[in-house]
C-alpha cells in the first residue's frame, strides 16, 4: 500500500471478535501484553516509508493495551531514527465487567482518532473502535467534519465497512471468482469526497478487481439490516447507491445518515470451558453401520462429560478410486468444565478401540489434551457512561465529549426494532417447473443467478445474497423469503430468521440467530464463523425461470438444466 501509489492515510484493522479473546489470554500472562504484536513487526517495515510518503498510519491493534503499543512504537521509531509523534486511544476497556468476563470493551467510534490527527498525530493506535470508525474518523479530520454532518459520516463509514476486510473487495472470497483473475487480488483504497461519497479502487498493477459486485458482497457482509449502528452515526445500506465508474473503480454514493443510538455495543468475552475433538475415518462399505458402532462403544465414557456431538461427513464416494475418496469422517466433539474430563484420558481410550471397533478404524491424527474455549457475548452500555479519551503525542489526556445520539435506537447486537425493514417468514411464490406468469424454469444450483457472502456476529450469522439484473431482482425478492432459507438450509429450520431486503443493492440479508452458539471462540460449528453457509445456499438447487439463467448453461437431453 505505501510504494504501489499515493496514500493519505493507512488503516489496518486487526481486532476480530476471536483476537479480543487471544489477546485477553495474553494479558493474563503479562501486563505488559494484550496488543497486536504483528503490527509493530510490520512496522519494522513501513514506519520510515510511512515517513517519507507523509502517510498517517491509523490502527486499531492497541487491542486490550493501546498505550502499551503506543509506547512500543515510539521505541521502534527512536531505533530507527525516524521522527514520528504517537498517540493513542482508550476509554474502551470497561474490566472489571461482569463475574467470569476475560475482556470487556465497548465499541468506540472514530472522533478520539479525529482528536489525535487533529493535534497532529503521524501514528494513532486504539482499543476497541468499530472497524468503519478507522476511515471516518480520518475523513472527518481531513475534511474537518463535525459530529452531526450525518451524511457525510454515514458515507465514510460505508467506505470503512468496504475496507475493513481488506481484498475480500477486491475479489477475495467472492462468489463468481471464476470470471476473474484473484490469485493474488490487490487492497483496496477509498477516495473519499468531501461529501463524503467514495470511489473503491486499488493500485494500478495490482490483482485482483473491484466491480459492484465485489463491493456489493462486502457491504453485505456481517451487516443485520438497512440501518448499520455505530457510535458516530447510523448508515442506511439501504440508501448507498454503488456504480461502475470505469475499470476497477467503483463509486458509492447517496449514503443517508442518522443519529447514533443511545448506547454502545459492548463485546465481552469469557473462557467457556474446556474441549477436545476425535475425528474418526470409516472407509469403504457400511458407513452408517460402523459410525453407529463406534458411537455405542463409547456412549459410556461419553456420559460423564457436558456435551458431546457427532457429525458424520458423508465424503466418500462409491466404487472410488482412491482409498481418500473412499472415505467418511466421523468428527467427535466434547466439551465440559472440568479439562480432565475431556483430555487425553478421554480421546486415549477412543484410539484404544483401534483392534475393537469397525474395520479400517484410524484416526486422523492422535490424541490430544483439552483446549479452553471462549465464549463471546454482547452488552450495551449509555454512551456518556464510557470513558472515550484521546491521549494526544504530547501525553495531553483530552476527553472525547460524547456524540448527540437518537434517543430509541437500539445498539448493534440488540433485538431487531420495529420499522427496520425486518420481513417475517413467509411463502415465496413460483412453483416446481413453472415460475411467475407460467415461464418455464430449470432446476439448477441457486448459485447459477445470486452472490453470497456470510459470517459471524457473536452467537448468530448472516447471509447477504445479490443478483445483477432488475429482473432476476425481482425474482430474488419474491421467492426467496425467510421460510424457503429455512426449507434449503435445514439446520436453521428451528431458529429466528429475519430478512431484510436492499433494493438499490438488489439485495436481500439474512440474519440467523444463535446458529452459532457461544460465537467462533467456542468452535460450535465445522464452520464457526459461518464463513461458508452463503455458499452452502448457492450450492442449493431451486427452480428459476429460464429466461433469467445464462444463457450458455447446458441441457440434459430432456432439455432441462442438469
Amino acid at each position: 500500500m505505501l510504494t504501489g501509489g499515493p496514500l493519505d492515510v493507512l488503516t489496518g484493522d486487526y481486532l476480530a471478535e476471536l483476537t479480543m479473546l487471544i489477546l485477553g489470554r495474553d494479558r493474563l500472562k503479562s501486563p505488559d501484553l494484550g496488543y497486536a504484536k504483528t503490527f509493530l513487526r510490520q512496522l519494522e517495515e513501513g514506519l520510515g516509508l510511512a515517513h517519507e510518503r507523509g502517510v498517517r498510519i491509523v490502527a486499531n491493534a492497541g487491542g486490550l493495551n493501546p498505550a502499551g503499543l503506543a509506547d512500543a512504537i515510539r521505541a521502534l521509531a527512536a531505533k530507527a531514527g525516524v521522527p514520528v509523534s504517537v498517540a493513542h486511544v482508550e476509554g474502551d476497556d470497561l474490566m472489571p465487567f461482569a463475574e467470569g468476563a476475560l475482556t470487556a470493551n465497548a465499541y468506540l467510534g472514530g472522533a478520539g482518532i479525529t482528536t489525535c490527527l487533529r493535534a497532529g498525530a503521524d501514528v494513532v493506535v486504539t482499543g476497541r473502535v468499530t472497524d468503519a470508525a478507522l476511515v471516518s474518523g480520518a475523513a472527518a479530520w481531513w475534511f474537518d467534519w463535525a459530529p452531526d454532518d450525518h451524511d457525510r459520516l454515514a458515507g465514510a463509514v460505508v467506505a470503512g465497512h468496504v475496507l475493513e476486510c481488506g481484498t475480500q473487495a477486491t475479489g477475495g472470497n467472492y462468489s463468481f471468482f471464476t470470471a476473474h483473475d484473484v490469485r493474488r487480488p490487490g487492497f483496496p483504497l477509498a477516495e473519499i469526497a468531501e461529501d463524503g461519497s467514495s470511489v473503491i479502487t486499488k493500485h494500478p498493477g495490482t490483482g485482483g478487481v473491484v466491480s459492484v459486485g465485489t463491493v456489493t458482497a462486502q457491504l453485505l457482509y456481517e451487516t443485520q439490516g438497512p440501518r448499520y449502528l455505530g457510535p458516530d452515526v447510523t448508515a442506511r445500506l439501504d440508501t448507498a447507491r454503488l456504480a461502475q465508474a470505469a475499470e476497477d473503480r467503483v463509486s458509492i454514493s447517496g449514503v443517508v445518515g442518522e443519529a447514533p443510538p443511545t448506547t454502545l455495543k459492548v463485546g465481552v468475552t469469557r473462557i467457556g470451558g474446556w474441549r477436545n475433538e476425535v475425528v474418526f475415518v470409516l472407509t469403504g462399505l457400511d458407513i452408517e453401520e460402523k459410525a453407529a458402532l463406534v458411537r455405542a462403544q463409547l456412549a459410556e465414557a461419553l456420559s460423564q462429560v457436558a456435551t458431546a456431538d457427532w457429525t458424520l461427513a458423508r465424503t466418500d464416494h462409491e466404487d472410488a478410486e482412491t482409498e481418500e475418496t473412499a472415505s467418511a469422517l466421523l468428527r467427535l466433539v466434547v466439551r465440559d468444565p472440568s479439562p480432565d474430563r475431556v483430555g487425553r484420558a478421554l480421546t486415549s481410550g477412543a484410539v484404544e478401540l483401534a483392534l475393537a471397533s469397525y474395520p479400517g478404524f484410524h484416526v486422523t491424527s492422535p490424541p490430544g489434551p483439552a483446549q479452553p474455549y471462549g465464549v463471546f457475548t454482547s452488552s450495551s452500555v449509555p454512551a456518556t457512561a464510557v470513558p472515550h479519551v484521546a491521549v494526544l503525542p504530547n501525553g495531553t489526556r483530552q476527553p472525547v465529549p460524547p456524540v448527540p445520539t437518537a434517543s430509541g435506537v437500539r445498539a448493534a447486537g440488540d433485538a431487531v426494532p420495529a420499522g427496520s425493514g425486518a420481513e417475517p417468514a413467509g411463502p415465496g411464490t413460483g412453483g416446481a417447473g413453472e415460475g411467475p406468469a407460467g415461464r418455464p424454469t430449470r432446476r439448477v444450483p441457486l448459485g447459477t443467478l445470486i452472490g453470497a457472502r456470510s459470517g459471524d456476529k457473536g452467537g448468530d450469522a448472516n447471509i447477504g445474497v445479490w443478483v445483477e439484473r432488475d429482473d432476476a431482482w425481482e425474482w430474488l425478492r419474491t421467492t426467496l423469503t425467510a421460510e424457503t432459507l429455512q426449507a434449503l438450509l435445514p439446520e436453521t429450520e428451528d431458529l429466528r430468521v429475519t430478512r431484510h431486503t436492499l433494493p438499490n443493492l438488489r439485495a436481500l440479508n439474512f440474519t440467523i440467530v444463535g446458529i452459532l452458539g457461544a460465537g467462533v471462540a467456542s468452535a460450535h460449528r465445522f464452520d464457526p464463523q459461518a464463513k461458508a453457509l452463503g455458499e452452502w445456499l448457492r450450492a442449493r438447487h431451486m427452480d428459476i425461470p429460464a429466461h433469467l439463467l445464462p444463457t450458455h448453461l447446458p441441457l440434459t437431453p430432456e432439455g432441462t438444466a442438469p
